[in-house]
């Protein structure tokens, strides 16, 4: 186990705006920054950071947490492993006790996976640069190509020897398992239950995650043997699943955040030969067509997309197929070709970096209005071609989420395509109700759903029976209603349970002066005050249970016990009860000369409210159930100190009332 000290040192020094930044593209927004939630997909940010908390919340999918509840659900780690890797983040020594052997075995079933990777890249280096076959092959392949020497390093290339069983002897030599080299598909065995090297004699590349971890490699052949695949890639394993894997994301996510854009190309070669140029905000798909979850790994850091082509004109027909799903992710798609003959790695070391740059920059063009011109001049004067071009371009519009930009393309496309706007837009509704229809979204015709003559898409009526009505609608009240009228009461005792919760994390650390009171902690007067109060919500319960134990051992809580707490459920309403989604503009009381009340202004007012609300649902809870045994008592002592009851519950209630009203009016 990780030792306290050791822990506290990580939580005081990790900065929750780094830790997630290095994963979501964050945006200031008030007094939180934002960015595209990475635990679920959405196009609108609501996925807010709170660096003065050190907390983050999603608004949408409801995930929150501290910098170690992050790493642990977006990289799928246990609490120790996130501890690891934030304390290898900020260069903190781990101290640990000593554990079980079967601890440590659970823990680390994962983490060897990357291990034995990290062995087998340090192992593919060194051949490169100190073996024989390394450096007489592998080295001298990069050279041919034009790579330096620091992009080779950068990137951490390598060469595995054409041995049958090179890495893994290494490897098993170094005290690691067959078992690992076989998960990760560094080691294949064959009918005979024999080990051997997937990647022998060819020059190797490294995938890394998000953090710079290796969890898969590529292998090129440098043999013209056409029976050997040119390029071999690692298998699916617990750490590497290459369909949410995009090559080079971990060196360049920081250079796509700061140019905002990201360049999309084909090979590893290509990748290599834009850093050489300098250009740094560049990925490849990683051995495979591109698939919606890359495309929404490039959506956490930049909405701007620029497709690199291969000059190859069937290969430039063939992509432009697969491109509408990045068009359908609200992503903006810019295309650049090279010359016939040139892929952006053969092209840069033609005519050198700089003008390579130049040649990207001046050669940028929107991916409708380039696959229109592309397909145009194909179809030529056909005009059943140009008739079946005008609908693919139009499907490739329709794609499009956002009808302001749909809109604009249509327009343009109308004269490039010479073809009246309404026509395409016409055809354009038509395909969005095909698709609307398919969806089983609704049965609504085409005059109420689209895109109208202005090219923005109107509402669809709402039907809030689509189905006809059900046969109990108009049913009178009874039972039902009473059921209906319980669960709203427990709600309201949810709520204000909530609410109370809400400032002992967010107050309870002040010390006030009020009336009779005098240097009086907020926690402390609240927990009095709550004294003769039950908490229904078992949550709620545990964070009072806990607040008050620690008062009464000499302690006062703060919010961030409550965050980092092992119970998640505490976690979770801890840091949805300290985080909203909404901030206040200065511009309400700076332009507009309206001013809106805090409420830390008047606390005591606020935590009193707090306090005297939750008490005034549970006498109103008390007097509903006193009702119903006065309704029902049969015996005439019982039923007169039931009435008791009743009248002194009312004379509370009045008091309470009369007290709230009283606060409501400071």
């Amino acid at each position: 186990m990780i030792n306290q000290d050791t822990i506290s040192k990580i939580m005081e020094t990790v900065r929750i705006e780094e830790v997630v930044g290095d994963f979501v593209s964050l945006k200031k927004r008030g007094t939180s920054l934002i960015g595209n939630c990475p635990f679920h997909n959405e196009k609108t940010p609501s996925f807010h950071v709170s660096v003065a908390k050190g907390i983050y919340k999603c608004f949408g999918c409801g995930k929150g947490g501290d910098s170690v509840h992050f790493i642990m659900d977006h990289e799928k780690y246990s609490y120790p492993e996130a501890l690891k890797f934030l304390a290898q983040k900020y260069h903190i020594e781990v101290e640990e006790t000593v554990q079980s052997p079967q601890n440590i075995e659970a823990q680390n079933a994962r983490e060897s996976l990357y291990i034995v990777s990290e062995f087998a890249a340090g192992f593919f280096a060194n051949e490169l640069w100190t073996g024989d076959q390394g450096r007489a092959i592998g080295l001298s392949y990069f050279k041919e190509r034009g790579f330096r020497e620091d992009i080779v390093k950068k990137f951490q290339l390598g060469y595995s020897p054409d041995v049958w069983d090179a890495l893994i002897q290494n490897a098993i030599s170094a005290g690691h398992k067959e078992e690992y080299l076989e998960k990760t598909g560094l080691a294949i065995r064959n009918d005979k239950g024999k080990l051997y090297d997937r990647f022998r004699g060819r020059v190797m590349f490294p995938i890394h995650n998000f953090t710079g971890r290796i969890i898969g490699f590529g292998g090129r052949t440098l043999k013209t043997d056409k029976n050997v695949p040119k390029y071999v890639n690692s298998p699916e394993s617990d750490i590497y699943h290459k369909s949410n894997v995009l090559y080079g994301l971990f060196h360049a996510k920081k250079a796509i955040r700061d140019t905002d854009n990201c360049y999309l190309v084909e090979g590893y070669a290509d990748v290599l030969a834009a850093h050489q140029a300098g250009i740094e905000n560049v990925v490849a798909s990683s051995g495979t067509s591109l698939t919606t979850e890359q495309i929404r790994l490039i959506g956490r850091f930049t909405e701007n997309v620029t497709i690199l082509y291969d000059g190859d004109a069937a290969g430039i027909k063939a992509s432009l197929r697969g491109l509408d799903m990045i068009l359908e992710e609200g992503l903006n798609v810019k295309v650049v070709s090279f010359p016939d003959g040139h892929d952006p790695d053969s092209y840069m070391h033609h005519v050198g970096s700089g003008e390579f740059k130049k040649y990207i920059e001046n050669n940028r063009k929107d991916f409708i209005l380039y696959k229109a011109n592309i397909l145009l001049k194909e179809a030529g004067t056909d005009p059943i071609k140009r008739a079946g071009i005008i609908r693919d371009i139009v499907e490739s519009i329709a794609k499009i989420p956002d009808d302001i930009k749909a809109s604009i393309f249509i327009k343009e496309c109308s004269s490039l395509l010479q073809v009246e706007e309404r026509i395409l837009l016409s055809e354009l509704n038509k395909i969005r109700m095909a698709k609307f229809r398919k969806s089983g979204s609704g049965n609504a015709s085409a005059g109420n759903s689209g895109v109208g003559s202005s090219g923005f898409q109107q509402q669809n009526q709402y039907q809030p029976y689509p189905d006809g009505p059900p046969d109990n609608l108009f049913e009178v009240p009874g039972a039902g209603a009473e059921a209906a009228e319980a669960a709203a009461a427990e709600e309201s005792d949810l709520l204000q349970e909530q609410e109370v919760v809400r400032l002992l994390l967010a107050y309870g650390h002040e010390l006030v002066s009020w009336d009779q009171i005098d240097n009086m902690y907020i926690g402390s007067f609240i927990m009095q005050n709550l004294a003769d109060v039950s908490f229904t919500d078992p949550t709620c319960k545990s964070i009072i249970d806990t607040y008050n134990e620690e008062i009464e051992n000499g302690h006062l809580p703060v919010a961030s016990q409550f965050i980092n707490n092992e119970n998640r459920k505490i976690v979770e309403l801890a840091i949805t009860l300290s985080t909203s989604p909404y901030s206040l503009s200065e511009n309400w009381y700076n332009k507009h000369n309206i001013y809106v009340r805090d409420e830390s202004v008047n606390l005591k007012a606020t935590i009193l409210g707090g306090i005297f609300h939750l008490k005034k649902g549970k006498v109103a809870r008390m007097l509903a159930d006193i009702s119903k045994e006065i309704k029902t008592e049969q015996d005439s002592v019982n039923l007169e100190i039931l009435m008791q009851r009743f009248m002194f519950m009312k004379t509370v209630e009045r008091e309470i009332s009369k007290f709230l009203g009283t606060v409501i009016l400071k």
